[in-house]
């Protein structure tokens, strides 16, 4: 289902190779940067092993969520260590099925070969959707508001852009802004005070505060994000804060400026 005004995304990349190093995980960065395109923003990134138990504990607790959109990414093949499919089932509660919408794409692409090993990545979660993979048309999966993908990027993130453009509008996205300034000189203990009052004053801006370390320069990015209104009337708080406390402070250019 399209987000609400409330919804958030997050991500779930499953896979003892990222534990142990063997691949680098790249879905975090890409899937920030595809939400971020369309105007959304991701929530949370989640990292597991190939752990049916630790899978399906985590999956039942964010199916428990009614606003939240996730995007698995592993596990969905045919192997003994690709849990993903099953897991899915068993934390919603379902059976696996031979769905036949992905057993027309994997006999489309593979004909008589598909049998008997290759169709069982259609067994799928049942009242679950498949998700095109126009790589090799083994289709992903959706289910209730998680949408699960090959671990392979250059499968996963065609389907990510796919499910965005088909099934998510931008209009959908909560209206968030960011604003920040450097502080110039100061400690975060000295601002503790001037913090607690501008977080308990506007909730709906989310106050960070990133100070620098091992400079001799000391300077913190001190900053809000949430609704535009919001976030305007905090940073205009801080800044007024920060200078009766006799801190110089300039315009941080964009998030993350510590230059």
């Amino acid at each position: 289902m399209p987000p609400s005004r409330t919804s958030r995304f997050g991500a779930i990349i499953i896979g003892d190779e990222i534990l142990r190093g063997k691949r680098e995980d790249k879905h975090f960065a890409k899937l920030r940067q595809l939400l971020a395109r369309r105007g959304f923003a991701l929530s949370w990134c989640l990292y597991l092993g190939d752990d049916p138990e630790q899978i399906i504990a985590s999956l039942r607790a964010t199916f428990a969520q009614a606003d939240v959109t996730v995007f698995c990414f592993g596990g969905i093949g045919a192997t003994p260590d690709d849990y993903t499919r099953q897991c899915a089932a068993r934390a919603a509660g379902v059976e696996l099925h031979r769905h036949p919408d992905a057993v027309s794409e994997i006999e489309a692409q593979y004909g008589a070969s598909a049998y008997p090993l290759r169709v069982l990545m259609a067994e799928l979660p049942l009242s679950s959707t498949i998700i095109p993979n126009a790589f090799n048309r083994v289709p992903g999966f959706s289910l209730r508001s998680h949408h699960f993908l090959p671990g392979f990027p250059e499968m996963a993130w065609p389907m990510v852009e796919w499910l965005l453009d088909t099934n998510y509008s931008a209009s959908a996205a909560r209206c968030e802004s960011e604003r920040a300034i450097l502080v110039l000189g100061a400690y975060e203990s000295l601002l503790l005070d001037l913090m607690n009052c501008c977080v308990s004053g506007f909730p709906e801006a989310k106050l960070f505060s990133l100070p620098t370390v091992g400079r001799a320069d000391r300077r913190i990015e001190l900053g809000v994000r949430g609704d535009p209104e919001a976030v305007e009337r905090a940073i205009d708080y801080l800044k007024q804060g920060v200078t009766e406390l006799g801190f110089a402070w300039r315009e941080a250019a964009a998030a993350g400026d510590l230059d």
